[in-house]
């Protein structure tokens, strides 16, 4: 049996794949990644109700994606998890408001040729660090596209901050964030980081991660899927030409 794995590897060589070419084939979103989406039979107080997270909002009709953590206990009130859709949601959300946009812009025009990521971990069950790292692997493959990680703050220019910010944790972030070289970004990846997700409200949790460092954008999900996260990075960098969506101030 080995020796057939051998010869088939021998034949196809490494199958990378074809993100951002082609779309997301269903494999690479799996139905954990698919964010829930409301239709004319959702009950939104129900949803409400049995959101363990807060993220469904009744009174404004609306799905708090940083704060979904894709548990699916809302698909009994009526919202549903569609995976043929799960390719075209927006990846990245912006936390700039409009007239901020043109800064933001700036900002990405430098990071078109090559772009260097730092991730940290302040707090996280290792789901969204995995996810991350599996950008590396021959798949995915993240070098393909001028995405490099890198390890030492003053090579990055952007910071990809994971897990649900803890009190020992704080200052690591802001001393990490200030070594960054300017122009440098932020990205919170996953409800964690994002809103405390699941540790909202618990003692060891401080604070969003916007709370203690500008972010720059967020990409949802519990954890995001190595695709998703990585049509977050060639949006924010620029490098897939899908406006980038900005969620109303709150």
């Amino acid at each position: 049996m080995p020796r057939i794995w051998i010869l088939r590897g021998i034949k196809k060589g490494i199958v990378t794949s074809k993100f951002p070419n082609a779309g997301p084939v269903p494999g690479e979103i799996p139905k954990r990644s698919v964010p829930p989406e409301a239709t004319d039979s959702s009950d939104w107080s129900t949803g409400e109700m049995i959101c363990p997270t807060d993220a469904i909002q009744a009174s404004e009709k609306r799905i708090e994606l940083g704060k979904c953590v894709f548990c699916q206990r809302c698909s009994s009130a009526g919202f549903v998890f569609d995976e043929s859709s799960a390719g075209r949601k927006k990846a990245l959300m912006a936390r700039h408001s409009e007239n901020d946009l043109q800064e933001f812009a700036k900002k990405q025009q430098v990071f078109k040729k090559s772009f260097h990521v730092m991730m940290i971990d302040v707090g996280s069950c290792n789901a969204c660090n995995l996810e991350v790292l599996n950008l590396s692997n021959p798949y995915y493959d993240l070098t393909r596209l001028g995405i490099f990680f890198t390890n030492s703050p003053k090579h990055a220019d952007a910071l990809i901050v994971v897990g649900a910010l803890n009190k020992s944790m704080v200052d690591v972030l802001r001393r990490t964030y200030e070594s960054l070289p300017e122009p440098k970004l932020v990205i919170s990846a996953g409800a964690c980081a994002i809103s405390g997700g699941v540790f909202q409200g618990t003692e060891s949790f401080v604070s969003p991660v916007q709370d203690v460092v500008p972010v720059d954008a967020i990409i949802p999900g519990c954890p995001p899927s190595p695709v998703q996260i990585l049509e977050g990075l060639l949006l924010l960098t620029g490098k897939l030409a899908n406006k980038v969506e900005v969620p109303a101030k709150r």
